[in-house]
């Protein structure tokens, strides 16, 4: 199982990125989907999930009208855009494969908010 993050970095308050992660190894459209972020000294938090087949989305209360979680089954792809960016939003952001009691985690990638 690999995945392959990208499209985080630093961007100013009020910015935008688009997070991509490009899974390989395992039955893509058979798992949800979710994007977890943790900064430093929290706990880890869950952004956004996603159905196997895309047709439900669930966002936590702090992202819910700035993050929309979207997927690409044919390209095996999960992806994350954030708008209206705050500095509250830097965190390393791992996306994460669950089916049953199957799951996988990818490495992260580094979102920084600053001006």
């Amino acid at each position: 199982v690999q995945f392959v993050e990208s499209g985080g970095g630093l961007v100013q308050p009020g910015g935008s990125l688009r997070l991509s992660c490009a899974a390989s190894g395992f039955t893509f459209s058979s798992y949800a989907m979710r994007w977890y972020r943790q900064a430093p000294g929290k706990e880890r938090e869950l952004v956004a999930g996603i159905s196997s087949f895309g047709y439900s989305a669930n966002y936590a209360d702090s992202v819910k009208g700035r993050f929309t979680i979207s997927r690409d089954n044919a390209k095996n792809t999960v992806y994350l855009q954030m708008n209206s960016l705050k500095p509250e939003d830097t965190a390393v952001y791992v996306c994460n494969a669950k089916r049953d009691s199957s799951e996988y985690w990818g490495q992260g990638t580094q979102v920084t908010v600053s001006s």
